[in-house]
């Protein structure tokens, strides 16, 4: 099975420069409009949402989530399952 960053994501999210809690909520939010089986990437600048509440949440639901580090944001990759 090929890593969800390397698969087309259903939508893309961008919460970068929003301060806590507003990342997690618009990340609730998007998936409970994704379907199953679909992935949402989401941008965000935000260590503490995209290295805790986002995985903490993706987790507790079930999704699987990959998480890449870039210079100057995370990319995440949620799959609803």
């Amino acid at each position: 099975m090929a890593d969800l960053k390397d698969q087309a994501p259903f939508e893309t999210l961008d919460v970068r420069g929003k301060a806590l809690p507003y990342p997690l909520y618009l990340t609730k939010k998007k998936m409970g409009q994704t379907e199953q089986g679909q992935i949402l990437k989401i941008l965000c600048d935000a260590p503490e949402s995209a290295e805790d509440s986002i995985p903490r949440y993706a987790g507790k639901m079930g999704y699987s989530i990959e998480s890449v580090k870039l210079a100057d944001r995370w990319e995440l990759f949620i799959k609803k399952t």
